[in-house]
């Protein structure tokens, strides 16, 4: 069939169109779907966000192929919003771009103490971002009460995060929904923070740097172990409480990449380093940027704080 010269026009405009989208979504931004609402209040489930590949440096392409190279690097800030491959995968053969996506708040830059309970949660932090969010308590036989506060508030689409031992109903709040609530309740019933009273064990956790070592503990010895099997391409196990590698017991251990630690602002979602560990830098993507769609009025193309 012979093809006219518009049609052939037509054919070179839409390669010209694909090959542009194409190289944009390689070289400058990315686009991805928020999956789950352990980023609310900043980042909503469903929405679509852009993502600067830019802002840390470009990660060139396939780096399990050609090995990680950054075009400009600079390092994830404390509390940046970002895009990167699941350090710990169903399989450590599968290759680093092939990975799924996982968006966070950094918490934790190479060289940090981090001072984490036995959950890994973060115990003197919650600073970072007005929309990062703490468990509450408050007694049995109120739910319908706290039903129509929040309703009368405009939050109804908070959802009820579980139950204490004793019965009591747990929910999760920002520092911001937690003052309208106590304003609006008064003395009708208590809302008791859980932070403190729940945390346990809580011990000082270094993010490791590249080139530093960093000293073992029977607290750290499972972090650490996991790190080095899955991303410094080591023999180790643990012996007790003593991680050996190579073979050798070792009290310190130098990595050879930066690391950072992730926390969703939901302490409810554990989609974050409570599950996977230190997210190393060659698995760093971007920053989120923009939000391009969302089904919530007034977030078109708002900035991601």
């Amino acid at each position: 069939m012979r093809i006219s010269k518009s049609g052939r026009w037509w054919i070179k405009a839409a390669g010209c169109v694909v090959g542009a989208v194409v190289l944009v979504r390689m070289l400058l931004v990315t686009t991805c779907v928020i999956p789950s609402s352990g980023m609310e209040n900043s980042l909503y489930e469903g929405e679509r966000i852009l993502v600067s590949k830019w802002s840390y440096g470009l990660r060139m392409p396939f780096p399990s192929v050609f090995g990680y190279c950054r075009i400009a690097p600079s390092p994830v800030e404390k509390g940046d919003i970002v895009l990167f491959n699941n350090p710990h995968p169903r399989s450590l053969q599968t290759r680093i771009e092939r990975r799924e996506l996982f968006i966070s708040r950094c918490i934790g830059t190479p060289g940090d103490t981090l001072m984490l309970d036995e959950d890994l949660s973060e115990v003197r932090g919650g600073g970072l971002s007005p929309d990062s969010k703490s468990l509450y308590v408050y007694p049995l036989g109120m739910e319908d009460k706290m039903l129509d506060l929040l309703a009368s508030l405009g939050l109804s689409d908070n959802v009820l995060a579980g139950y204490t031992s004793d019965g009591n109903y747990i929910r999760s709040f920002s520092h911001y929904e937690y003052y309208l609530i106590s304003q609006r309740l008064g003395n009708l019933f208590p809302l008791v923070p859980m932070a403190g009273k729940s945390r346990k064990n809580v011990h000082p956790f270094v993010v490791p740097e590249k080139g530093k070592p960093v000293k073992v503990y029977p607290w750290n010895v499972t972090l650490l172990c996991n790190t080095i099997k899955a991303h410094e391409n080591r023999q180790v196990k643990i012996s007790g409480d003593s991680l050996c590698i190579d073979g050798k017991p070792v009290d310190t251990f130098t990595f050879t990449k930066n690391y950072y630690w992730m926390a969703s602002n939901d302490p409810v979602n554990i989609c974050d380093s409570r599950l996977f560990g230190f997210v190393p830098e060659d698995h760093i993507i971007g920053k989120a940027w923009r939000v391009w769609y969302s089904t919530r009025g007034g977030r078109f193309f708002q900035r991601i704080e």
